[in-house]
């Protein structure tokens, strides 16, 4: 019975690139949504934007454009990226659609109706500089509990959870001014009314896995649910809510809802009824996301969709997170690799294929440690699957397939026999087992070829039969693998498919052998990786991090609180010597539109010598209020080539980061050039 599935995975936010750590939950539902599309079943893949919220307002306005410029062209980038790792959705939308709009007004008034919303005014954070409210993420300051500096708004590092108004000595990250406490009317759902409901849903036997089961037992449902704030008062990006003026949704109400505006949009592109696929019995919904927005999916999401009336998910897959070499991606280490940057130097299918043999079931963690993703590669990929074809590729062209299947000493047919348990485990998202098994097929066909000799068969014409056989085998178990592999390496099934004139379209190809038929010229499938290229790619990403901001602002991460740390290896009065300090005069003040801090600053050293700077000092002051005046800064610093251009210097500055941040000047008396002692 062929089933119909709508998947999702969760909506990248509008306010950055996609990086490789983004790429372990879209390469896990491609693969997913292809397997089903190969078994035979309807799958539709929806994905879209997440396009509101404070970051991306303030984004937008730190850029000089509106927020529909700027999430236009994250879409872009983001469709662009993804086509590039051969992600292929059924429908890319975004949440600032009228669809999505209208959605969330039919969700607010089933709400509104179950007697659901509670309106409350609380005290909030809110940063008078830049004049808005503060969700957690903006707000950073010392853990109330342990004393841990530089934590987030709502929980530090050693878990320990509290409420931003708790931090001691708060900083806002918009701006680096201390926030202040702001009274404001907010509307709440009241999730406590829907414990029952949610307890019984969480118990279900499929929906999700049995460890996040638990996890939801055992710190949520055991006790009475909070109440969950679902509005945020203007200035702020998003729907405004219809019967509270001047209050919008909260980024977390609209943005799940652009599942269900997604398919509304795909469903009136294709003759179809969203009802069909969101409110039917026989549709399954399966959403994929990452184990830290567990919470929003499986408490908050299934109590909006049950009180709408709309389908409930069939099945939550949660993953756990992506790290490199053992440790946490950081872009100081050039391990935030983004996803641009990655097809600069390697194959998509690398990586398809890395994250494939890592992935299972269960919320693990995944680490990617760069010798055994090469070692993965040529070994899997180019020395074993690959290799079958490419040495009987140049034979067989010529000689085309046998017209009956020879003796192959039960290989195809053992081969076929396993292709159940494959399915079995890209069903359940065992992917790991799924790899595992089909390289121990590839590990009994190569030793056929090798024993043959087809290399030597073809020095003599009266072998070209047996020759022909040989070739034949070779290429059907190449085919078999390339079947199993297809939802996980489609370029390679794609590459089959023209090798044998027969594309891959179907699980059931694998059961049966191709006869009869020409091959054509092999063309080269897959290179080995070089340990080079992905060290050229981690210092690439370590270039882009370092130009993005850091190297212009010494001081420390004006995101963050400045942190007690130890101090720095000693120095000699010789090594300060080094450093060369010139008066110099800012002759021009501008801002960095790509950039969160920059500003670009040109500075005169006396006669016709100029220097072109970027410094991190955006937040605490005017450019034009620059221009003039004399400032201090390093002139035997080594230019350093950024995407914004060339820096040849470092304007000198004190200060814990971000609006306080002070530029060290000079007497109007001082002259350009002068050196400061």
């Amino acid at each position: 019975m062929t089933r119909r599935l709508l998947v999702t995975s969760a909506l990248p936010y509008a306010n950055g690139p996609i990086h490789i750590g983004h790429l372990v939950e879209y390469i896990q539902t491609d693969i997913w949504v292809r397997f089903q599309k190969l078994m035979g079943n309807r799958a539709i893949y929806m994905c879209a934007d997440d396009t509101h919220g404070t970051a991306i307002m303030i984004r937008a306005k730190a850029e000089g454009r509106s927020e529909e410029a700027l999430i236009a062209s994250m879409s872009e980038a983001h469709q662009r990226d993804f086509a590039g790792f051969d992600i292929r959705f059924d429908h890319y939308g975004s949440t600032h659609s009228e669809e999505n709009r209208q959605l969330c007004h039919q969700f607010w008034e089933s709400l509104r109706k179950a007697g659901l919303i509670a309106e409350r005014s609380i005290e909030q954070l809110y940063d008078p500089e830049a004049e808005t409210f503060l969700a957690d993420r903006f707000v950073r300051g010392t853990c109330p509990v342990c004393g841990l500096e530089g934590q987030a708004g709502d929980n530090c590092n050693n878990g320990h959870t509290y409420s931003p108004t708790e931090l001691i000595d708060p900083k806002s990250t918009l701006s680096g001014a201390t926030p202040v406490l702001k009274e404001a009317t907010h509307l709440f759902v009241e999730l406590e009314k829907l414990h029952d409901f949610l307890n019984d849903w969480v118990d279900s036997a499929d929906a999700l896995q049995s460890e996040t089961a638990n996890y939801l037992k055992g710190y949520f449902l055991s006790a009475e649910l909070k109440d969950w704030d679902i509005s945020r008062p203007a200035p702020y990006f998003g729907f405004e809510i219809p019967d509270a003026p001047g209050n919008y949704w909260y980024v977390w109400f609209d943005a799940p809802i652009g599942y269900i505006a997604s398919t509304a949009q795909w469903c009136a592109a294709n003759n179809e009824t969203l009802a069909d696929w969101w409110q039917s019995d026989d549709c399954e919904v399966h959403h994929f996301i990452g184990k830290d927005i567990t919470y929003f999916h499986t408490l908050f999401w299934p109590g909006m969709l049950k009180t709408a009336g709309f389908s409930l998910p069939t099945k939550v897959h949660i993953h756990g997170f992506l790290n490199v070499d053992g440790k946490k991606m950081s872009k100081r280490d050039g391990t935030l690799v983004a996803a641009e940057t990655y097809l600069k130097h390697l194959e998509p299918s690398y990586l398809r294929y890395f994250y494939a043999t890592k992935l299972t079931s269960r919320v693990e963690d995944l680490d990617l440690g760069l010798d055994e993703f090469a070692e993965k590669v040529n070994s899997d990929l180019v020395g074993k699957v690959v290799n079958l074809a490419s040495r009987v590729g140049k034979f067989a062209a010529k000689l085309g397939l046998s017209k009956t299947y020879p003796e192959d000493g039960g290989l195809f047919q053992a081969a076929a026999a396993k292709g159940k348990d494959i399915a079995d485990a890209y069903e359940q998202c065992e992917y790991a087992k799924a790899m595992r098994l089909i390289m121990e097929l590839a590990d009994a066909a190569n030793p056929f070829v090798e024993h043959a000799k087809p290399w030597e068969m073809k020095k003599d014409p009266e072998r070209e039969d047996e020759l022909r056989d040989i070739c034949t085998v070779a290429l059907n178990l190449f085919r078999q693998l390339a079947i199993y592999l297809s939802p996980v390496l489609p370029k390679l099934a794609q590459q089959c498919g023209e090798l044998l004139n027969d594309p891959i379209t179907s699980w059931e190809q694998s059961q049966t052998p191709l006869v009869g038929s020409p091959v054509n010229k092999f063309q080269r499938m897959m290179n080995r990786v070089q340990v080079e290229d992905l060290q050229k790619m981690i210092d690439e990403g370590k270039q882009e991090s370092a130009a993005d901001e850091k190297p212009v602002n010494p001081f420390g991460d004006s995101d963050q609180p400045l942190k007690d740390e130890p101090i720095a290896d000693e120095i000699t009065i010789d090594d300060f010597a080094k450093v060369d300090l010139r008066v110099a005069r800012v002759l021009s003040a501008e801002q960095v539109p790509e950039a969160n801090k920059l500003l670009k600053l040109t500075l005169g050293l006396g006669g016709d010598e100029t220097r072109q700077v970027f410094a991190g000092i955006k937040a605490a002051y005017e450019p034009e209020k620059l221009v003039g005046r004399l400032v201090v800064m390093v002139a035997n610093l080594k230019p350093r080539k950024m995407r914004f251009g060339l820096s040849e210097g470092m304007v000198t500055a004190a200060g814990p980061g971000g609006a306080d941040v002070f530029v060290l000047g000079v007497d109007d008396g001082a002259l350009p050039g002068q050196r400061v002692h």
